[in-house]
């Protein structure tokens, strides 16, 4: 009476854990539902309920889930997996309907009819797949409503009654795990689908496989001999489909929502350090509290999880010896770590503490602190990566001098960072711990999580993470700035860095300033495009263009938390502590600044201005303090000891001469937390920011909130109290307008403001304080991180993971965005429809498709120009295959390309019947067997007036005189003004002027002016109107008859590689879908997905009656690129394969038997130019039996035989013939 359906794979997405893949049998409701209830038989009368069970988990751990098990056979029953999104979370459903049986309406053996039987049935937790425990009291939480009961049930059995149940239709029932009393909570949904019996079902299941694709399967693990069975698969990586909605409703979905976060949106939030002290006490126990200081320490509605390295004590990765805390958390101690941090939902990465410190201290602060803070110094010294050591002395070389930072550069030239350089060795630190951070996000990601990245120390992040979840939304946030793009161009490594950025979707800063250097580097180093592109939403956004995909750029400015501020402020130490401040500078002015000793902060330049201020002032002498506190930088190296030496010297100086001025502590940056800020910038009276370089700083923010209050003194106290000079370089520059803002290396400005802030008027500090108030009460942390999050989720990011394709090895992997169904051209299909077609037509372009692209470097691209350079022509193979496909009379082929015409007469007009179209078909010459002499060519439109050409020349002789690595290029029917080696940015500025200019000049002549971008390779065309190899194709087509007595068309292939081509992909790609829908049309099928809307739509409909309603056509661009065709092909060589493979079926189908041997067939294959008078057919049964005269009685002369194709696939590229057409031949 049970019914199995065999076993199969079923893929299972668990939260926090990564996707893994088991064996298991699917059952149907016969194993799912109770055993027969009560003495009831299993037989053809039992009736059955579709039931879908949900349960509200809402203290589910890390790495576990539920699975339903029938209670009274817990031992060895099915226990059915129970799936959660991003949308349902905390909601845990079974994927499909249980069939439940129902008891029958009166026994065969039973008087009496038992309605009180019930299923019963209890949730197990599993860990990492493995079953962990069962359900219990404590999993409900703080659920009391439902606890009505005096004793709960130890067992935590849930019961369903039977009664409340019909046959046919489809409930829900939802439960609370560790809540199994009460009366059951079921929706009744409506009549999905009536199943009168276990067998009818049974047959239903048997003959539709593919509707128990999603059934339900079994928890346990295979055999080792079902696991043998799947050894060699290869293993696919994905998702678990959506579960269907519990509740059923008419309302259609709106495709345009607003964007909204909600309780059920998981966020994994990841930085380098995670938001959170933990300690360990003197017994060996750890213990974490939240670092509320830390700018992701923020408390939010949403599932976070957050993803990070353990920072203990202060450890930066520094390598130190014995348990010191250098050494950073003990291998054996990890496991209490993350028993202790699992409460705050962070999850720790693990990484070696050496390599660590090579990519914290040598590469990021090292190598990429430097520049992204605008410093490439070719004078400074060699800064090794730090021990963490402080007083450990640099080993200096014998040839150590200003010049040997360029002694360790000896990385070589290639691909592949670091052959054995240094520079080599701290790439590749950095690489690895990114990939660390990409195994744990892994596990940690569920279907629809948000990913928010932060920090440049995980530049490259994305491109790892984009390889595994390709359709996750990814977004990285930099807390510091953006160089300019000669700064940045500096770094060896700086175009994977920019590539690891754009394979997010998202990329935030603080400031405006620091996007448009980000969106310039991407632009001049990249050669890609930005602007505002319209959102799903109505509205537009600042992005990137790139492989087919929008790169969106947001800036906004972080800010603080008011509320964790004043909880701070008003305790009793921190109030202690400013009583004690403010008595020890009785009397005073209180200067307060906070700053790491490193050069970028402005510490030497503040005591400078100080000094001058004192000088050309004296009568404030010993009425004001500076309180400069130092953190100290001992990972910035040489720099932070010069800077300490000079300030220690300045501060020396001028207390010297002014006694007790300036009060400096140096301390360690645990000693300077949140608690003992926020005393200072309590008891100061005005903060000092004069940093040359900073990211975020949130040090004038939490000034102005210490001090809100003195706005509703006014006066009272009689302190002049709430202002701050701030430098300009700083990024909170532009939020606090209320500042006092002074350019840090013009130091009579900030000897100034020491000036302003003392003697300025009541009014006016008033109103720069409320106004610096303004923003840090509006804009909190948790306002800002809602901000760039909704902007994360709002990407507009295809659910089709066909929508997205991934293209280079290594670093150099990026997602592009593609069509749906954009896939690899299947050479089968092709020669399928190319053996049944009568009449076939073949477009190919020139450059790049039957040959090497010559445009690939300038330099050549000029050469050529200026006919300095011979051009590339066709190999001798690509000839012979041109050839061969023009001898078959079934064939038009034609060469579609943008050269000249003398160009394309040299190098192919000894082809014959081969067609020619030049200067993207402004001249067509039609096929002819005729080789050697001129060649008889046509124009596609009236060629009558050129004077323009002498006009658009003189325009553009000016512009190349102005825009230097401009140059003209002259052809026969066109001119281009090319700008691709000029400055990208100046140089399209240019194109654009000169583009208006042409079109104002040349408004009477019937010219179209073109305008290609930098990545099209930058160029301004002037060329007769309406000429264009979409345009042309469509005139082969019309005038394919003329040329041929086939008939209609039945077979097309057009291939392409750049932007020139895609006109003819385009136009081709519709009228084979005209084609399609002719046919469809015909069988009453169901209508063709529309279009993609990135083809461009043209009137085509001149050629319906040149095509066949058969017509299959195939459209390809060469590389995988977003393009209009509808496949690629990966290089080159492709091409030629393909087409050699057209060849062969031409060659086979030539001689009268129409069949080979396989020795003659592998003959061929290794033949570069195969010769037909050479290939012996194979004699039919027939034939065989007349020339023997009996059955294979004689002998046969075997010819030579070199080797034999054990395959005939390798020949044929799998050909399938059809069973007939087998037939035939054999008998």
């Amino acid at each position: 009476g049970r019914v199995q359906s065999p076993l199969q794979h079923h893929t299972i997405t668990i939260r926090h854990f990564p996707s893994y893949t088991q064996r298991s049998k699917k059952f149907t409701m016969a194993d799912l539902s109770t055993q027969a209830p009560m003495g009831m038989k299993e037989t053809e009368g039992i009736g059955l309920a579709q039931v879908t069970f949900r349960v509200r988990c809402e203290k589910i751990g890390h790495g576990e889930s539920v699975f339903l098990s029938q209670a009274d056979n817990t031992a060895t029953g099915t226990r059915i997996p129970l799936f959660t999104t991003a949308k349902s979370y905390p909601w845990y459903t079974t994927r499909t309907p249980i069939s439940l049986a129902l008891p029958a309406t009166k026994p065969p053996d039973a008087k009496t009819i038992n309605r009180d039987v019930s299923y019963r049935y209890r949730y197990a937790i599993y860990r990492a797949g493995i079953f962990h425990r069962w359900e219990d009291s404590s999993d409900g939480g703080d659920i009391e409503e439902l606890r009505h009961h005096s004793v709960a049930d130890a067992a935590c059995v849930h019961q369903v009654p039977m009664r409340l149940f019909r046959s046919g239709e489809l409930y829900t029932v939802n439960d609370v795990l560790g809540v199994a009393v009460g009366p059951p909570d079921i929706d009744h949904i409506k009549v999905r689908q009536k199943f009168s019996s276990v067998g009818s079902l049974a047959r239903k299941n048997s003959s539709n496989s593919a509707a128990s694709l999603y059934g339900l399967n079994t928890s346990r693990p295979a055999s080792s001999a079902s696991m043998s069975e799947t050894r060699g698969a290869k293993k696919k990586v994905g998702f678990a489909p959506r579960p269907g909605p519990s509740h059923y409703s008419d309302t259609p979905t709106s495709t345009k929502q607003a964007v909204h976060l909600t309780s059920s949106d998981g966020l994994i939030v990841v930085s380098a350090f995670l938001p959170v002290h933990v300690n360990r006490s003197n017994n060996g126990e750890w213990s974490a509290d939240w670092d509320y200081e830390a700018l992701l320490s923020m408390q939010t509605h949403l599932r976070v999880t957050r993803v990070g390295t353990v920072k203990w004590r202060g450890w930066h990765g520094n390598v130190g010896g014995g348990a010191s805390s250098e050494s950073g958390v003990p291998v054996d101690e990890r496991h209490k770590v993350e028993a202790a941090l699992r409460p705050f939902n962070c999850v720790p990465v693990w990484v070696p503490t050496s390599l660590f410190g090579e990519m914290y201290n040598g590469f990021c602060k090292g190598v990429l602190w430097p520049i992204l803070h605008n410093v490439a110094s070719v004078y400074s010294s060699p800064t090794g990566v730090n021990t963490g050591n402080p007083d450990a002395k640099k080993q200096v070389e014998p040839y150590d001098s200003e010049y040997a930072e360029y002694a360790t550069d000896d990385i070589g030239q290639g691909l592949i960072h670091g052959d054995g350089g240094r520079e080599g060795e701290l790439w590749a630190a950095f690489t690895a711990v990114n990939r660390y951070f990409t195994d744990v996000i892994i596990q940690c990601f569920n279907e629809g999580d948000l990913i928010w990245i932060h920090g440049f120390h995980l530049m490259i992040l994305p491109s790892f993470l984009t390889r595994r979840v390709p359709m996750a939304k990814i977004g990285i946030f930099f807390h510091t700035p953006f160089p300019s793009s000669e700064i940045f161009r500096t770094l060896w490594c700086r175009e994977d860095l920019l590539r690891g950025i754009l394979n997010a979707d998202q990329v935030g800063f603080h400031l405006f300033e620091y996007a448009r250097h980000f969106l310039t580097c991407c632009r001049r180093l990249l050669g890609l495009n930005y602007g505002m592109f319209p959102d799903p939403f109505g509205g537009h956004n600042l992005a990137i263009d790139t492989n087919g995909r929008h790169v969106s750029v947001t800036s906004i400015h972080a800010g603080v938390e008011p509320p964790v501020l004043h909880q701070v402020l008003s305790h009793h130490s921190t109030i202690e502590r400013v009583e004690s401040i403010r008595s020890q500078f009785h009397g005073k002015v209180i200067f307060a600044a906070i700053d790491r000793m490193e050069s970028l902060k402005g510490i030497p330049l503040k005591l400078i201005a100080l000094e001058r201020f004192l000088q050309r002032c004296p009568e404030w002498a010993g009425k004001i303090v500076l309180v400069q506190v130092g953190i100290s930088a001992f990972e910035r190296g040489d720099d932070y000891t010069n800077t300490r030496n000079e300030v220690l010297s300045m501060v020396s100086n001028i207390n010297s001469r002014w006694p007790k001025t300036v009060q400096f502590q140096e301390c360690a940056e645990s000693e300077m937390r949140l608690q003992q800020r926020m005393a200072l910038l309590k008891a100061a009276d005005v903060a000092m920011v004069t940093t040359i370089r900073d990211g975020l700083n949130l040090i004038p923010l939490e000034f102005t909130i210490a001090h809100l209050d003195a706005l509703k003194e006014r006066g009272g106290s009689g302190r002049k109290r709430g202002l701050c000079i701030l430098s300009e370089f700083s990024s909170c520059t532009r939020v606090m307008r209320g500042a006092l803002h002074v350019n840090p290396w013009k130091i009579s400005e900030i000897a100034t403001a020491f000036y302003q802030a003392l003697t300025m008027s009541e009014d006016e500090r008033m109103r720069r304080v409320s106004i610096a108030s303004e923003f840090v009460t509006r804009v909190t942390t948790q306002r800002w991180a809602l901000a760039v999050m909704l902007g994360l989720k709002g990407v507009q990011k295809n659910e089709d993971a066909g929508r997205y394709a991934g293209a280079g090895l290594g670093l150099g992997f990026r997602l592009l965005g593609m069509d749906s169904g954009f896939d690899s051209l299947d050479a089968n299909s092709v020669a399928r429809a190319y053996r049944n077609a009568k009449s076939r037509l073949i477009l190919l372009d020139y450059g790049g498709t039957i040959l090497a692209n010559d445009n690939l470097d300038g330099l050549q691209r000029f050469q050529f120009v200026k006919q300095s350079r011979p051009p590339s022509v066709p190999n001798d193979r690509m000839i012979s295959t041109l050839k061969e496909l023009c001898s078959d009379s079934r064939n038009t082929v034609f060469v579609v390309s943008g050269k000249e015409r003398h160009s394309l007469t040299k190098t192919l007009c000894h082809i014959p019947n081969l067609g020619l179209a030049a200067e993207h078909g402004m001249f067509v010459s039609w096929p002819t067997s005729k080789v050697g002499g001129k060649r008889r060519w046509e124009t596609l439109v009236p060629n009558q007036d050129r004077s323009w050409r002498s006009i658009a020349i003189t325009i553009m002789e000016v512009y190349t005189s102005r825009t230097h690595g401009s140059y003209i290029e002259e052809t026969e029917m066109k001119v281009l003004w090319q700008y691709r080696d000029a400055d990208p940015e100046f140089g399209y500025l240019q194109s654009r002027e000169l583009e208006d200019h042409l079109s104002n000049v040349l408004r009477g002549f019937a010219v179209d002016i073109l305008h290609g971008g930098v990545e099209e390779g930058g160029f301004v065309e002037v060329r007769p109107k309406g000429v264009n190899k979409g345009v042309v194709s469509m005139h082969i087509i019309k005038n394919l008859e003329k040329i041929s007595d086939k008939g209609k068309l039945e077979f097309a292939l057009v291939m392409g590689d750049d932007h020139c081509d895609e006109p003819m992909l385009s136009v081709m790609r519709q009228i084979g879908r005209r084609a399609s829908e002719a046919s469809f049309a015909k069988k009453d099928g169901q209508p063709l997905a529309p279009l993609p809307a990135t083809i461009a739509q043209v009137d085509v409909s001149s050629c319906d009656d040149h095509i066949s309603s058969h017509l299959q056509c195939f459209t390809s661009t060469v590389g995988k690129k977003p393009s209009a065709a509808a496949n690629y092909v990966n290089d080159v060589e492709d091409v030629h394969e393909l087409l050699e493979s057209l060849v062969k079926v031409t060659t086979r189908e030539s001689v009268h038997s129409g069949f080979y041997s396989v020795v003659d067939l592998k003959s061929m294959s290794s033949d570069i130019t195969p010769s037909l008078s050479g290939l012996k057919p194979v004699l039919s049964m027939g034939e065989l039996h007349g020339s023997l005269g009996g059955p294979l009685g004689g002998p046969i002369d075997h010819h030579s035989q070199a080797r034999v194709s054990t395959n005939l696939n390798e020949f044929l590229g799998a050909i399938e013939q059809s069973d007939e057409e087998d037939e035939d031949i054999f008998f």
